[in-house]
């Protein structure tokens, strides 16, 4: 007997099969440091563009290293009382997954990482202000949101492939190349 036709892969997180609008759990923010205000006015930008979440859901942190004072800011940050009243206020409900237990995350764990290679293959250790950090995540998010999922149609002759996108805009996105500046460093996408 094959035991590996025998064997079942585990339950599905309801989240991942339950319908939802896009970005009502998921997204991926750029901010200037990580105050309060700085937090809340993210958290504002991202309602005005994408509508309130009903969660909000984040690594806590503990299994990184590097970066775990600053992680740690964050998770100190989530629980202040007047952030913890903006998101009683907007109905917003924030958790985080278990320590050392980065799989939980897997969708979005996984999107992260690919926005991490890009961003360090576009920058090629180029330091960039706040603007064009911000203009090349927003064009990282593009380029994760033109992805192919699957074909939209049976003819071979056919490539055109259903994106992320166009569950947010109703079509794929159309990015146009863009001339190298030789004076920076900076892949554009």
């Amino acid at each position: 007997m094959n035991l590996r036709s025998s064997q079942l892969m585990g339950d599905l997180p309801p989240i991942r099969f339950q319908q939802i609008r896009p970005f009502e759990t998921v997204h991926l923010e750029l901010v200037s440091d990580l105050s309060t205000a700085a937090f809340l006015a993210a958290l504002r930008r991202f309602i005005a563009r994408r509508s309130c979440p009903s969660k909000i859901i984040s690594d806590n942190g503990s299994n990184f290293k590097g970066a775990s004072s600053h992680l740690r800011k964050l998770v100190d940050l989530c629980l202040q009382e007047e952030v913890q009243n903006f998101l009683s206020l907007k109905g917003i409900e924030w958790s985080f997954i278990p320590p050392y237990t980065p799989h939980f995350g897997g969708l979005w764990e996984s999107a992260i990482k690919s926005a991490k290679q890009l961003l360090i293959k576009a920058t090629n250790s180029v330091l960039l202000n706040f603007e064009e950090c911000s203009t090349l995540v927003i064009q990282i998010e593009a380029c994760l949101n033109s992805r192919p999922l699957t074909e939209l149609s049976p003819d071979p002759s056919d490539f055109t492939a259903l994106t992320p996108a166009h569950f947010l805009v109703g079509d794929p996105i159309h990015q146009f190349p863009e001339p190298s500046q030789p004076s920076r460093s900076v892949g554009s996408f």
